[in-house]
């Protein structure tokens, strides 16, 4: 038995008062975080240390109890059935399918804006009101969750939902440790114990096992039909949850796999919280902040930054009328950003953020670019930088004076639309004289990006 000084009682002590004498790694380890220490202390890690009793795996109670600690005992035969074992419920213990943290870290330049007061009011108050954040990919929604609750100094438990999600990751389950079978309290449970933050990012994208968390979605406590437990909700316990839908689908085939969601289950969140992208002001300040974290000059980059915000607005703008089916995100953008603070190069930095995309969708992004950025005094539009001979149809502007040498050259006459058109066929054809009649694209007939 080695030698307890000090310092190794000061752990000992450290790690008892958390309430338990049995720990894994990922637990000794928030353990020394918070109480200043850089890690695992070297002697508890050997295999020497009487509180080893396995691969990542101690047992204090010799101490918590005033006992003299046995050496550790040797390996166990294998057995055909191991026996059953409660462990006591740890939020950092390895929790299938989820991403355990317990207090956020707080982001350098991170902006507050959308809805980030109101999820902090309702942390604030304390009181069980779960919240359902709805918004199109990399708008900020997980992040403005988890930023709250940062600076409410609240726990949170992300879990990221995904169709193959079920009650066992959800609510816990049977996991083999060390040869032993022992019961591991899933993130739900241990959000509830604790009186944390439950957040369950992409819920869309789950099935019916979510039904599991009914009680819990009501404020109710839940019981645990693997162990009989029965789990009431500690004070301050909430549950926010994210996705691209309302829990109706979605019929744009962006969002494959999301499906409908039970009308039961999203009626037990009593706010729906839509959040759309920043305003363009507001995304300044996000890439103005980045640029502070990845060391770029603000100053010198600030004609940079307006083109690139202006940029994804526009296409933005042509996905809302169905023009398009690809978007810029604001989580793109700071992508954008990362790439410039390595490469030091702008054309570098948008071929980078864009590489995902087909090889049209990139060269009419690019062309759109280049048009915002050379002619800042102007606002580039999708009319202006299409391809109108890829067009199926293109609208002009002919005066009635010159209405027949038009139907000559193939222009037709739309009577409900009031305007004169031709094909993006004819127009690659007779460029030249259509170039005079202000061409533009119907957006409810081209065929191609209207950037």
């Amino acid at each position: 038995m080695s030698k307890l000084n000090k310092s190794r009682r000061e752990w000992l002590d450290a790690l008892s008062a958390t309430g338990s004498v049995r720990f894994v790694t990922d637990e000794a380890l928030v353990v020394a975080k918070a109480n200043g220490w850089n890690g695992i202390p070297l002697w508890f890690r050997s295999s020497g240390c009487e509180y080893k009793k396995g691969r990542g795996f101690w047992d204090i109670s010799s101490y918590v109890n005033g006992e003299a600690a046995p050496a550790a005992p040797a390996p166990a035969p294998v057995t055909p059935a191991p026996a059953v074992e409660s462990v006591p419920a740890s939020p950092v213990m390895q929790m299938a399918g989820a991403e355990a943290r317990i207090v956020p870290e707080k982001m350098e330049g991170y902006v507050k804006w959308g809805h980030h007061k109101t999820v902090a009011t309702i942390l604030a108050s304390g009181e069980f009101y779960p919240g359902y954040v709805t918004g199109l990919s990399g708008n900020g929604k997980t992040t403005m969750i988890m930023q709250a609750a940062a600076d409410a100094n609240r726990e949170i438990y992300r879990v990221n939902i995904t169709a193959q999600t079920d009650e066992d990751d959800l609510i816990g389950g049977f996991r083999l440790l060390n040869g032993d079978t022992v019961w591991v309290d899933g993130p739900a449970v241990v959000a509830a114990k604790k009186g944390a933050i439950l957040l369950l990012d992409e819920i869309d994208l789950g099935g019916p096992a979510l039904m599991c968390l009914q009680p819990l979605l009501e404020g109710n406590g839940i019981f645990v039909k693997k162990t009989g437990e029965y789990v009431v909700p500690a004070a301050g316990f909430n549950i926010f949850a994210t996705a691209n839908t309302k829990g109706k689908g979605d019929e744009t085939g962006s969002f494959a796999h999301t499906g409908i969601m039970n009308e039961a289950m999203l009626d037990r969140f009593p706010v729906t919280l839509e959040q759309p992208y920043a305003t363009e002001a507001t995304e300044k300040k996000i890439l103005k902040g980045k640029c502070k974290k990845f060391g770029v000059d603000v100053a010198a980059e600030e004609n940079f930054i307006a083109d690139l915000v202006s940029w994804a607005n526009n296409i933005r703008k042509s996905y809302e009328v169905g023009a398009s089916t690809e978007i810029i995100t604001t989580r793109r953008l700071e992508s954008i950003m990362k790439a410039f603070a390595i490469f030091g190069n702008h054309g570098k930095a948008i071929e980078m953020g864009i590489s995902r995309f087909d090889e049209q969708t990139k060269a009419d992004m690019l062309k759109l670019y280049e048009k915002i950025s050379g002619e800042r005094t102007t606002t580039a539009t999708m009319e202006e930088v299409i391809d109108l001979t890829q067009s199926a149809r293109v609208n002009l502007n002919v005066p009635y004076a010159a209405k027949d040498e038009a139907k000559a050259y193939g222009a037709k006459w739309d009577d409900v639309e009031r305007t004169w058109y031709t094909t993006g066929e004819n127009y690659a054809e007779n460029k030249d004289f259509f170039d005079g009649f202000k061409p533009t694209a119907s957006q409810e007939n081209t065929n191609a990006c209207p950037w």
